[in-house]
């Protein structure tokens, strides 16, 4: 197991950081409100489940609410929790995803229309086009057409705010950044993965794209969940407060602390986001939150781990990738409705049905996964 003694701190301590961010927050709240109602930052639900009626209230409840967790995390860190070592880079990295975030809820809601040319649309005019520099061009650029046209097949389907490709071109810079700090910075102990029952493998530079790619999975996987009142507040609870002890045990301090400063903040955004929510998440919260998740859970060494700390975030984000990938090759649909907890809800479900059984559910999957950490 991966332990560092340096930095470690009481836990009567780092308990006080969780009270000092949920105080924070609910002063923050009132202010973080009348901003949200008064710039009436509100975006439409999915019209499916509007017309349940399930969804109709939500019409009028404003989004960006995350913002209450990443600013009390941001403020708290920068003036007590201050490392270059162990806070310097995650804060960083949450910053920069919740700053997407904040760009792709701002533009859903003020952005003009925007599109893009289909891939079919590209081929024609490879063949027909009169210019032949812009043919070539065309057939220059096709790799890229491509990617940005199966990207949209796991983004919703909207002429506003950011593209899908544009939001991973940046979350790989987010994840580049994590990756670089802990190659480099954290020492040759980082470069192993970690297993339960003291086992490892040396990934060497193999463990940069694997950085990677946990930290863009992570950050939308927790913004596919962030669906329902209360849902993704919940589970980031949860998991939030195992990484809390997770480091503690394993002897990193300042990142203990910056794990409980969160659970702080997240436990008072998810008091007003209990239905009726009084405001959402957003993806400001919900991409911030999950970059921060990936990068403390790898930070500590937990890598073989971190998919049961992380357990229904990523099976709601597994349910989009099933969905599309039987969309496509099946020509059918697994699911009612992708990410899984709407599947539920349109099964029958109620809303407060299905959050609190993945709650129970993403719980159990916690316990077990700090089970084998401790192993």
């Amino acid at each position: 197991m991966l332990t560092i003694l340096q930095g470690t701190a009481d836990l009567a301590y780092i308990m006080g950081f969780a009270l000092a961010g949920m105080i924070l927050a609910f002063l923050l709240a009132p202010f973080l409100t009348e901003l949200l109602f008064r710039f009436h930052l509100i975006k439409e639900p999915k019209t499916e489940l509007v017309k349940l009626g399930s969804h109709a209230y939500k019409t009028n409840t404003p989004i960006m609410g995350g913002l209450l967790i990443v600013v009390t995390v941001a403020i708290i860190t920068y003036f007590f929790n201050w490392s270059r070592n162990f806070t310097f880079v995650p804060i960083g990295v949450m910053l920069i995803s919740a700053s997407l975030g904040a760009i792709d809820d701002l533009l859903s809601i003020y952005g003009t229309e925007r599109s893009s040319r289909k891939l079919g649309h590209v081929l024609r005019l490879i063949k027909v086009h009169g210019e032949w520099k812009m043919r070539i061009w065309y057939i220059v650029t096709l790799p890229w057409t491509t990617f940005k046209r199966i990207s949209v097949w796991f983004g919703s389907q909207t002429k506003r705010g950011v593209f899908v490709h544009e939001k991973l071109i940046l979350q790989f810079i987010a994840g580049s950044l994590t990756a670089w700090w802990i190659y480099t910075k954290l020492g040759p102990a980082w470069h192993y993965v970690y297993f339960p029952f003291d086992y490892s493998i040396n990934a060497g530079w193999f463990i940069v794209p694997i950085i990677i790619f946990i930290v863009m999975f992570t950050a939308n996987a927790v913004n596919i969940a962030d669906g329902m009142d209360g849902l993704a507040g919940g589970m980031l609870l949860i998991t939030f407060s195992a990484l809390t002890f997770m480091s503690w045990i394993n002897g990193f301090g300042e990142l203990a602390i910056l794990n409980a400063t969160t659970v702080g903040a997240i436990a008072t955004y998810t008091y007003f986001n209990i239905k009726p929510a009084r405001f959402m998440m957003g993806d400001v919260g919900s991409l911030g939150l999950g970059a921060l998740l990936a990068v403390n859970a790898m930070a500590i060494g937990e890598i073989a781990t971190l998919f049961f700390f992380g357990f229904m975030f990523y099976i709601e984000a597994l349910s989009v990738v099933i969905q599309v990938a039987s969309k496509y090759t099946l020509g059918r649909r697994i699911f009612k409705m992708a990410p899984l907890h709407h599947h539920f809800e349109l099964k029958g479900w109620s809303e407060e049905k299905t959050v609190m059984r993945f709650w129970v559910v993403h719980f159990m999957s916690v316990v077990f996964g700090f089970w084998l950490a401790l192993h």
